[in-house]
C-alpha cells in the first residue's frame, strides 16, 4: 500500500512520518518546506496547498493509494477568518484535484471543535455544531466532500482528533508552556481554573491511530481519534509536574475558561477501538 502524508512537518504529521517508519511503511511525505523533515527514511515531496497548481496534485504526490491529510494552517488561532475565507477552499480544490486525478481512500484530520459546546461523551452519530472558525471551516470541508463523492466515488475516513500533546507542539499550547514555565524556573504557572473535563491523548498514541486506519482498507466514515477518558485539566497539570519532578506550582484562576468550549467534554472511543 503507498501512502501519502500532507501536512507532515507539523505536529501531528512528525510524529506519523515516526510511525510509519516503525511500522517499516515507506511513505510519501507532502510538505511545504522539506527541509524541516531532516533525514527521513521516506520519499519527500514539495507541496505547497495555496501557491501550487492542483492540477496534477495526484501526479506529483507518487499516485498513492491512500492520503493521510494532515495538512492545515492558521493554527492555533481558533476564531481566525483565515480558516473559513482562505483556508478551506485551498483544501477543498487541492483535495477535488486529488480526487479526480485518481487517488482512491482519504483519512483526514478533522477536530473536536466540530461538536461545538455540546458536553460529553461526545460520539459520531451527534450533529455537528461548530462556534468557532476553526471548527466551522473543518466541518465544511468535510461536508463538501461528501457531496464531492457522490459524484467522484472514493473512500473517506473523517479522524475527528480531540486535544493532543507532546514534543513539537505551538509554544502556546498548555504541556509545552508548562514544560517552559518549569525549565525557566518560574515559582508558578498561570492556568485556568482547571475544572474544565477535556480528552487529552499523546501525540505519539494519536499518530498510531492516525497511521492504522490509513493503513486499513475500509471506509470509517467519522472517528474520534481520543483517549474516551475525561480528565480534568487541573489533574493533567498536576500529574505533569509530579511525573517531571518539577517543583512549578499551578497558579489556577489567572485565565478565563475559554467561550468556545463547554466545561465538561469528552470523545467516545468505541469505534476507535472496534
Amino acid at each position: 500500500m503507498k501512502i501519502a502524508v500532507s501536512g507532515a512537518t507539523g505536529f501531528i504529521g512528525r510524529h506519523v512520518a515516526a510511525e510509519l517508519e516503525r511500522c517499516g511503511v515507506r511513505a510519501t511525505l507532502l510538505a511545504r518546506d522539506p527541509e524541516r523533515l531532516g533525514a527521513v527514511p521516506h520519499d519527500i515531496v514539495t507541496c505547497d496547498i495555496h501557491a501550487d497548481d492542483p492540477e496534477g496534485a495526484f501526479e506529483r504526490a507518487g499516485r498513492p493509494d491512500v492520503l493521510l491529510h494532515l495538512a492545515w494552517g492558521g493554527l492555533p488561532h481558533y476564531d481566525a477568518l483565515h480558516h473559513v475565507e482562505r483556508e478551506r477552499p485551498a483544501q477543498y480544490r487541492w483535495l477535488k484535484a486529488m480526487a479526480q486525478g485518481g487517488l482512491r481512500r482519504f483519512v483526514v484530520a478533522g477536530t473536536c471543535f466540530e461538536y461545538g459546546l455540546q458536553s460529553g461523551p461526545l460520539h459520531e452519530g451527534l450533529d455537528s455544531r461548530p462556534v468557532n472558525a476553526y471548527g466551522h471551516a473543518k466541518d465544511a470541508l468535510r461536508r463538501e466532500l461528501d457531496l464531492l463523492r457522490r459524484q467522484q466515488p472514493f473512500g473517506l475516513t473523517w479522524a475527528r482528533i480531540f486535544y493532543l500533546w507532546g514534543d513539537g507542539q505551538a509554544s502556546s499550547s498548555l504541556w509545552p508552556a508548562l514544560r517552559a514555565a518549569a525549565q525557566r524556573g518560574d515559582a508558578t504557572f498561570p492556568m485556568s481554573g482547571g475544572e474544565q473535563l477535556r480528552d487529552y491523548l499523546p501525540v505519539e498514541t494519536a499518530a498510531a491511530y492516525l497511521v492504522a486506519l490509513a493503513r486499513s482498507a475500509s471506509d470509517h466514515g467519522i472517528v474520534n481519534v481520543c483517549s474516551g477518558q475525561p480528565a480534568s485539566v487541573r489533574a493533567l497539570v498536576e500529574g505533569w509536574i509530579r511525573a517531571q519532578g518539577w517543583t512549578i506550582m499551578p497558579a489556577r484562576g489567572h485565565h478565563p475558561y475559554p467561550a468556545y468550549e463547554p466545561m465538561a467534554f469528552w470523545g467516545d472511543d468505541s469505534k476507535l477501538q472496534r
